[in-house]
């Protein structure tokens, strides 16, 4: 059963982000969450329960971004769990008309509290070219 317990959280985060919820996106969010995510810092050391950083990056973009979790993996222990899965991110910057889609890896830890699976550690990363250009490789899919 936990297996499918943790799918919804991963499947409900999705859903909120897509119709702009942020409330509802950080209730599965523990409030000590450590994020390291595609934008600056390195690490992101976070109350889980803030909605302020989130809002501003979504009002980047015309309407709420679009999330597909794709190849999501979950191995579960009693208490911890973590998944992986290759997301695809389909967005259109405020004030264009184009919209971009761009290709991640993220896993999550999770822990169960009070009875609930949350997230308590989130990595997302995009690979970049080892040439010595250094740039982020946004164009690969799986």
């Amino acid at each position: 059963m936990s297996t499918a317990e943790i799918r919804e959280v991963v499947e409900g985060k999705v859903a909120a982000l897509a119709a702009g919820d942020v409330k509802a996106m950080l209730t599965y969010y523990a409030p000590d969450v450590v994020q390291y995510s595609l934008a600056p810092p390195l690490r992101q050391l976070t109350e889980g329960q803030d909605p302020v950083p989130v809002e501003n990056w979504i009002a980047t973009f015309e309407a709420p971004p679009r999330r597909e979790v794709t190849r999501l993996e979950i191995t579960e222990g009693e208490d911890v769990a973590f998944a992986t899965s290759l997301d695809r991110l389909t967005a259109t910057p405020r004030g264009m008309t184009d919209s971009f889609t761009l290709w991640f890896r993220v896993t999550l830890g999770l822990r169960r509290i009070d009875g609930r699976w949350l997230v308590t550690h989130e990595h997302s990363s995009v690979p970049f070219e080892m040439d010595g250009s250094f740039r982020a490789s946004v164009g690969l899919q799986p």
